[in-house]
């Protein structure tokens, strides 16, 4: 075939579901689809069957197809992840924007829509910029001690335009005391054990570092607890995205910390996924 030569779409699209099935993905045509939609910035279902596809566009789709085939994720595969009102640039560098992280956006503008605010273990910086664009922070800061995440969170800033200010530092380290208004998080909470367990495509593609929360999944959590209890100003609000698992026992141990008014909430599947905290109005 010369460098010139087309492909239809019929027959790109059988050999693209082959691959995929070969990879073991459940539903290799539905994924096939999925692939040309993100790639190409038009729906596959709505390309005629016969429509002639260039030689280098089906060479530029196939390489992808076997990337995912090989067990990449596909926000990897693509290079872009949506969260909320946003398209972010995704890669190895950090944990990949999930949908059920979307509701500690909606409960710290909720909550506490004005003011400063910081997202600590930001990566791709989509808590932090999503509350820059929906909320009216006069500061939004994001906090990670991976430059390699900090890097793609300012990529991602430079595409959204979202006034947010990275810092490199460990958790709540880089924060003045009673400095904030809010403080959200969405910190490692899999146990050791847990992260073992994880699929590859979760395991061998995303950092360890956004997901391993040590033996029992909660130092991330139990630092934040002590450290944002000084971060926030009396009156503050804390945000967590924890396991549903340990959920109750996250309550428990941020009233042992002090935090008051504690409340755990549900993610849009309804598993218990969110804590939420106010600072006592105590200095």
């Amino acid at each position: 075939m010369g460098p010139d030569t087309a492909v239809t779409w019929t027959a790109l699209l059988a050999e693209a579901a082959a691959a995929l099935a070969a990879g073991g993905l459940a539903s290799p045509r539905r994924e096939a689809h999925r692939l040309w939609t993100e790639l190409a910035g038009e729906t596959a279902a709505l390309v005629p069957p016969d429509t002639a596809v260039a030689r280098a566009d089906a060479e530029r789709y196939l390489a992808a197809v076997h990337r995912r085939a090989a067990g990449e994720p596909l926000a990897h595969v693509s290079g872009w992840a949506g969260f909320r009102h946003l398209t972010l640039r995704s890669d190895r560098r950090a944990l990949i924007p999930r949908p059920e992280t979307e509701g500690l956006v909606e409960l710290i503008v909720a909550h506490a829509p004005a003011g400063r605010v910081a997202d600590v273990g930001t990566g791709t910086g989509c808590i932090a910029l999503s509350l820059a664009v929906e909320g009216r922070y006069s500061q939004v800061i994001g906090i990670d001690t991976s430059t390699a995440a900090l890097e793609l969170a300012r990529e991602n800033r430079a595409l959204t335009g979202g006034r947010v200010e990275f810092v490199r530092g460990d958790l709540c380290q880089p924060l003045a005391a009673g400095s904030l208004d809010a403080l959200v998080s969405n910190p490692p909470y899999l146990t050791d054990a847990e992260y073992g367990g994880l699929d590859e495509s979760v395991r061998h593609w995303e950092p360890r570092l956004a997901l391993s929360g040590g033996p029992d999944g909660l130092d991330a959590i139990l630092a934040l607890l002590a450290q944002g209890f000084e971060a926030v100003r009396p009156g503050g609000w804390l945000a967590m995205e924890i396991d549903c698992a340990r959920a109750a026992h996250c309550a428990w141990r941020a009233g042992e910390f002090g935090w008051t008014d504690v409340a755990i909430h549900a993610d849009l599947f309804g598993r218990e996924r969110y804590l939420l905290a106010r600072r006592s109005d105590a200095p």
